[in-house]
């Protein structure tokens, strides 16, 4: 199985704090890396240094062996990697049908077949096509959120916390759409919530104040729980 990410001893600062201080790891195409760790740990700023929105102080990323973290933006993405940010990042005042359009880069067959998809896998969204997305419920923004990231043809996901704020049947409900994404789609997964997290997740690494100190196979965490109690704080 190829590695489409790398992130080698990534070092990053926001303003004066040195934020990341080591952080390495690996994603291998077709799996769900789940990034764990408490909160202030470092995962978000991870996602978003891959995605350039913080960039990297030290430390080299590679896309499918391509070195990256050099790039704007905008150049991560059109590589192909799409970003679901903690906050969802919707537009409030655009429709669930505008919403999406602004997302798509290339309207062709293929964006039109995963649209089909997309709506197949989110009914709400289609229910609600023409509705604002700041009149959604807050699990149908991440559905919406979700959406816009996978509606071009990216080879990688980095979604951050899709569960923060759901209620239980709409976690449920992300989950399971996450559970069929994976099929066409390599995802790198940062969620709190463990129960989703082992039920999605491949492969994990735990961050630890800025650092990558642990990784393995989903089921080594679910069976150790001197580790889950170490650094996640749940036994």
């Amino acid at each position: 199985m190829s590695v489409h990410l790398r992130l080698h001893e990534i070092e990053t600062y926001i303003g004066q704090y040195h934020i990341l201080q080591g952080i390495s790891f690996e994603v291998k195409q077709g799996e769900v890396t789940v990034l764990l760790g408490r909160n202030g740990a470092g995962k978000t700023t991870t996602l978003r240094t891959i995605m350039g929105l913080n960039p990297a102080a030290k430390g080299v990323i590679e896309f499918n062996g391509e070195e990256i973290h050099k790039n704007p933006t905008y150049r991560i993405a059109q590589k192909g990697i799409g970003y679901v940010p903690e906050d969802q990042g919707i537009f409030a005042q655009l429709t669930v049908e505008e919403n999406i359009k602004v997302a798509i880069q290339k309207d062709n067959a293929i964006t039109q077949e995963r649209l089909d998809y997309i709506l197949h896998l989110f009914p709400d969204l289609k229910k609600f096509w023409k509705r604002q997305g700041g009149l959604l419920s807050g699990g149908q923004k991440q559905m919406l959120s979700i959406a816009r990231a996978f509606i071009n043809d990216n080879q990688l996901l980095l979604i951050d916390e899709p569960s923060k704020g759901l209620a239980p049947i709409m976690v449920e409900k992300v989950m399971e759409s996450i559970l069929q994404m994976k099929e066409k789609t390599t995802i790198v997964l940062v969620e709190q919530n463990f129960m989703m997290a082992s039920t999605i997740g491949d492969y994990f690494y735990i961050i630890d104040d800025g650092k990558t100190v642990h990784n393995g196979t989903m089921n080594v965490l679910r069976e150790d729980e001197e580790m889950r109690r170490k650094y996640l704080g749940i036994a």
